[in-house]
């Protein structure tokens, strides 16, 4: 609902649109609302989770084995909907920050129509209306410039450069800049999905999934065993038929039945279930354990990016800078006038009724000063670059940039002149106070008015020093990462020699002074721009696309990037990189575009993140080797099976008991144990250098004893009891070969970890003689003969487990030689 604003506000003859023309406009379409909807809607995320290769075979899995009646061993198909939930759940917090991603900050405004001011929500402003942008507002479209009051708008949010622009008549200004002082009317040119801050929001919303080793590795597994599995499901089914008599008798006694559940027995253990959910569980936690260190974690694949990282781009402002600024000192250029006074006519010219942050800053500095009564006054201007005040005693004091206050005496104070360039090289930004010579006086209420130009004859009197306010965190946290490889890079739109300077002061790369570099003399090519950013520690005037387009070139040379940033500016290029990092004071479209935001702002977090993702890397290789042991010895228990023809040495369920002790819930505990080793390449080929020599050592040791057992034994696999005390041996030996396997990746076991795999050793026996445990997992403990056998096999199975891993290495040199010289 519109209201009438008419007090506060200019004279002004302009009518605006009139209440007809508006709502032709909105008819039109031609209103401030922008589309708020992802690329991904709540159907694809459930579907995309849901419908997945790992889902679909074990569903189908699943739903043969309740088929045939015996649901006890399809109790493995419970992970598809706990693992799916995880999936769902996690993307529609996505789609719930991206859906929310707004660069304008919504709230009322005040435009003219019919003649009279009309307070309007952001929504309702039209391409056309004639906007007041007031001191403090956010420009809520795209708008030409008609009348202006002073207005300077803060444009750091767009652009990145940390300074005020003050605008005229017919200059355009764009959603997303926020109006410091002054006042101005203004005609909406552009409007919502239109305007320049929906422009890139919707480029920012474009749904990125964080690329993730652990999950590309998982799904390279799920991929290979695909191609595997479905051949040797086949052949397994056709197999165990055959063990019951055939598929005619099969069908006709119903045994087929019993050889469904032993085939599907052999296709689950191929499948590694529990690493999915466990790799989804270990995000989750770690995004928990984040967010007590107020650090919000937006992907949960996040948590190891940083892990990876070698390359990290730092927004000047914001990051390293709070983007505050701190006045320093006052630098006495004159002799004859004191220094007090020179610092009362500092703050008396930097006392105006809208001072910018420079005054403001200045102001706090010398809250031991009062300001005096000014005879006149002309207000800074960015335009201008200087302000000019005369005060009680008639005295006029210009304060400005020296060299604009200079301009027309060019050389004329080369002393004054290296002083300036000295401070400015430290990272200063330098101030001037200057009066003409002869230190004139004036009692002209309008002597600015009249006199609105500087005089030729201007003498500096003293320097003053600001500076941006660095985080105290910031050398600290720079620090850990150099000692940590990861080269830091500043990418600024400030002046480069400034953001040098504090890069400097911050140990950006040690004890070595930072290479600084204008953006504007960046090659466009993005090879070459490759080439010219490794010897490049520090860029300035940096453009929003550039700041893209860097990221694509460090991705040219193979980095991993991860970016920090808190404008509208830098979200295109967070987007880019492989992380997102905003503060949490940044514009909202920043934030819902990165993929973690720190939320108290504090830089020094990111060491906790790095060490978060590390940990989860390091302990996911640990587990993950864990799982495709059991990958590799279900193939190739599978395909000696098959070769031979023997019923499948285990029942489904039998697999789930022993995955559950030997596997995934040790692995679960494994995952969440501390863990600070640096992140190495090639995730996917250690875990198989591990999984392979452990799984065929299995698979060959649980084949032994199948095909032994019965000869041994004196065993008829024919007969239900006698097939249950064979598969139990089998299963019981195979639960010795997964302790064993578990040992490995406990170690060092002088720890708690030896303990955890005594008391999943222990469980495992202790469930066995629970009858109501023993009996839902057909599992039953071996007297005399078998017991002496199974004990025997586990002794040969633990010697042959040594000598496949020891040999190994070996063997895989050997091929590797071979190989090569083919």
């Amino acid at each position: 609902m519109s209201t009438t604003a008419d007090t506060g506000f200019p004279e002004t003859d302009r009518p605006g649109l009139s209440s007809q023309e508006v709502e032709r406009l909105k008819d039109q379409g031609l209103v401030n609302v922008s589309q708020d909807q992802t690329s991904r809607s709540l159907g694809q995320i459930i579907r995309d989770n849901v419908f997945t290769l790992f889902n679909g075979i074990i569903l189908t899995a699943m739903v043969v084995v309740l088929l045939t009646g015996q649901w006890k061993d399809a109790v493995f198909g419970l992970i598809i909907i706990i693992n799916t939930g995880i999936g769902v759940a996690t993307e529609l917090k996505a789609k719930h920050t991206l859906d929310g991603l707004s660069i304008l900050v919504a709230s009322d405004y005040t435009v003219r129509r019919d003649g009279r001011n009309l307070t309007v929500p952001h929504d309702a402003i039209v391409k056309g209306d004639l906007l007041w942008i007031r001191s403090g507002d956010q420009v809520p479209a795209d708008a030409q410039i008609i009348d202006t009051y002073g207005l300077e708008l803060d444009e750091s949010m767009l652009t990145g450069e940390s300074r005020t622009v003050k605008h005229k008549p017919g200059d355009q200004v764009y959603s997303g800049s926020t109006a410091v002082s002054g006042m101005a009317l203004a005609q909406v040119t552009a409007v919502g999905a239109d305007s320049y801050a929906a422009t890139l929001t919707a480029k920012a919303k474009v749904y990125k999934k964080v690329r993730s080793d652990l999950n590309e590795g998982i799904n390279t597994i799920l991929k290979v065993m695909t191609v595997v599995v479905i051949p040797l499901c086949l052949l397994l089914i056709f197999t165990q038929m055959r063990t019951v008599g055939g598929f005619q008798t099969a069908l006709a006694t119903g045994a087929w039945r019993q050889a469904v559940v032993s085939a599907v027995a052999g296709v689950v253990g191929m499948i590694p279930e529990g690493l999915v959910l466990l790799t989804s569980l270990n995000f989750a936690l770690a995004a928990i354990r984040l967010a007590r260190h107020q650090t919000l974690v937006q992907q949960m694949e996040s948590v190891e990016t940083l892990a990876r990282v070698d390359a990290l781009n730092l927004d000047k402002t914001g990051t390293i800078t709070d983007g505050g600024i701190v006045y320093d000192d006052l630098h006495p250029l004159a002799e004859d006038l004191p220094a007090q006074q020179l610092r009362q006519a500092l703050v008396d010219v930097c006392a105006e009724e809208s001072p910018n942050a420079t005054g403001r800053a200045i102001l706090k500095g010398m809250e031991d000063l009062r300001p005096g009564r000014a005879v006149s006054r002309l207000p800074f201007s960015s335009a201008r670059k200087w302000s000019a005040v005369a005060d009680q005693s008639g005295r006029i004091w210009y304060f400005g940039a020296p060299e604009v206050l200079l301009a027309s005496q060019a050389g004329s104070w080369p002393q004054v002149d290296q002083q300036v360039a000295d401070l400015a090289d430290r990272g200063y930004r330098v101030l001037m106070l200057a009066a003409p010579d002869g230190y004139p006086s004036t009692d002209q209420p309008d002597y600015f008015t009249s006199s609105p130009d500087l005089p030729g004859n201007l003498k500096p009197l003293a320097l003053i020093t600001c500076s941006e306010h660095i985080r105290d965190d910031a050398a600290e946290t720079l620090a850990w990462f150099r000692q940590q490889g990861v080269r830091c890079r500043v990418i600024s739109g400030d002046n480069p020699a400034t953001v040098a300077a504090i890069a400097t002061k911050v140990g950006l790369t040690g004890d070595r002074a930072p290479r600084a570099m204008d953006a504007r003399q960046l090659p466009e090519d993005t090879a070459a721009l490759a080439d010219v950013l490794e010897d490049v520690d520090v860029l300035g005037r940096v453009l929003p696309d550039q700041k893209k387009a860097i990221v694509q070139a460090l991705h040219l040379k193979g980095h991993t990037v991860a970016m920090t940033g808190d404008g509208v500016n830098d979200s295109l290029a967070l987007k880019e990189a492989d992380l997102g990092i905003a503060m949490g004071n940044a514009a909202a479209a920043t934030k819902a575009v990165a993929q973690l935001v720190l939320v108290d702002s504090r830089f020094s977090h990111l060491p906790d993140v790095v060490a978060r993702g590390r940990q989860v890397m390091a302990n996911m290789e640990r587990v993950a080797g864990l799982f495709l042991v059991k990958t590799v010895y279900s193939a190739l228990i599978s395909l000696g099976v098959v070769l031979t023809g023997i019923p499948f040495p285990y029942l489904p369920r039998h697999i789930t008991y022993i995955g559950a002790l030997t596997i995934g819930t040790p692995a679960f505990f494994l995952a969440l144990a501390p863990n600070t080793r640096r992140y190495r390449p090639g995730f996917l080929k250690r875990v198989v250098a591990f999984a392979l020599p452990s799984g065929i050592a299995t698979a060959l040791i649980v084949l032994a004893a199948a095909w032994s057992l019965p000869g041994l034994l004196g065993l008829d696999l024919a007969r239900p009891a006698d097939l249950g005390r064979w598969r139990s041996v089998c299963a019981i030996v195979l639960f010795c070969m997964g302790v064993l396997v578990l040992t490995q990746v406990a170690r060092p076991l002088r720890s708690w970890r030896g303990l955890l795999v005594l008391c999943f050793a222990a469980a495992g026996v202790i469930g066995a003689l629970i009858p109501m445990v023993a009996r839902f997992f057909a599992i039953s403990l071996p007297t005399g003969p078998a017991l002496a056998a199974t004990v025997a096999f586990a002794l040969a199975g633990a010697l042959l487990m040594v000598l496949a891993v020891l040999g190994y290495p070996a063997c895989a040199r050997y091929i590797g030689q071979v190989t090569h010289r083919r």
